[in-house]
């Protein structure tokens, strides 16, 4: 709907409504969610018995809250260990593939650059599935070759890290090079003609620059990589991440105390979706 065009009321009403029954949409499920992690019952499911905090802070069998369950704060840890070591690499490696595509001509250029936007598109479990399958050749022909096995690139958090990475990656480079194509080259060379080395420039110029594009990134490849499940499902060891033993937990029986974990993670994801929009404001309003 175009605002500078009138349009009938009818039409108005409808588009309006439309709008709010589709973030209804969006939103119900994750309000359910919310609700019955404090509800008093064995089960998260109607009827309400009750309000309780017992899924967050019980610590007893079978009311064991998610703050006292050694096994899933583990895998909290695991979760988190994975996803700042994803972001990391991520945010060095894009920045440098944005600095290559887009101050750099040489010849392949375009065939580069759609080959590493290629991981973006595979199915997670595809990708997993096919690094998998390569780490497990490397492994076995290096320990065919002279009887050293690099337990690092079995099914492990390291396995994982790198799978991610390979794809994750695509979203920082994309990020990183949209910001940096709006920059303007000639304060670098204003730096450069005042004694500046080209990489003093670039860390005091165009690195403040492109914070937001950093920041911005930096919180989705951590969101991407904490909530991630086909293709860590594909790499991971007994080191098991929050999606896996969520996973696991679910085929045993689902309790409130996946719906107050859910909870927490819905908050950190707002919390930190808040935090773009206000380093995103603040630079613009620079």
């Amino acid at each position: 709907m175009i605002p500078s065009i009138p349009q009938p009321k009818a039409g108005v009403r409808l588009y309006q409504a439309y709008v709010a029954l589709f973030f209804i949409y969006l939103a119900a499920p994750l309000i359910v969610v919310g609700v019955f992690a404090f509800n008093d019952s064995l089960f998260p499911s109607m009827p309400w018995e009750g309000f309780t905090l017992d899924w967050f802070i019980g610590d007893s069998d079978p009311r064991l809250g998610i703050f006292n369950d050694g096994a899933l704060m583990e895998s909290l840890g695991y979760s988190a260990f994975v996803a700042v070591w994803v972001t990391v690499l991520s945010l060095f490696v894009g920045t440098c593939n944005a600095f290559l595509f887009e101050r750099t001509s040489f010849p392949g250029k375009n065939m580069l650059y759609v080959l590493a936007l290629t991981p973006l598109v595979i199915p997670g479990v595809i990708l997993g599935i096919s690094i998998l399958i390569f780490a497990n050749s490397i492994v076995n022909n290096i320990e065919d070759a002279w009887g050293y096995e690099i337990e690092a690139l079995r099914p492990s958090l390291v396995l994982v890290i790198l799978g991610q990475f390979a794809f994750i990656t695509t979203i920082t480079t994309l990020v990183i090079s949209a910001r940096l194509r709006k920059f303007d080259i000639s304060l670098e060379e204003a730096a450069l003609n005042l004694g500046a080395t080209k990489l003093e420039a670039v860390r005091t110029i165009t690195i403040p620059f492109l914070k937001p594009a950093l920041v911005g990134a930096g919180i989705i490849c951590f969101l991407m990589s904490f909530e991630n499940f086909n293709t860590t499902l594909m790499l991971t060891g007994s080191d098991s991440p929050l999606t896996i033993t969520m996973f696991d937990r679910l085929k045993q029986g689902s309790t409130p105390a996946l719906n107050a974990i859910s909870l927490v993670l819905m908050i950190v994801s707002a919390s930190l979706a808040f935090i773009s929009i206000f380093v995103q404001r603040d630079k613009s309003g620079q």
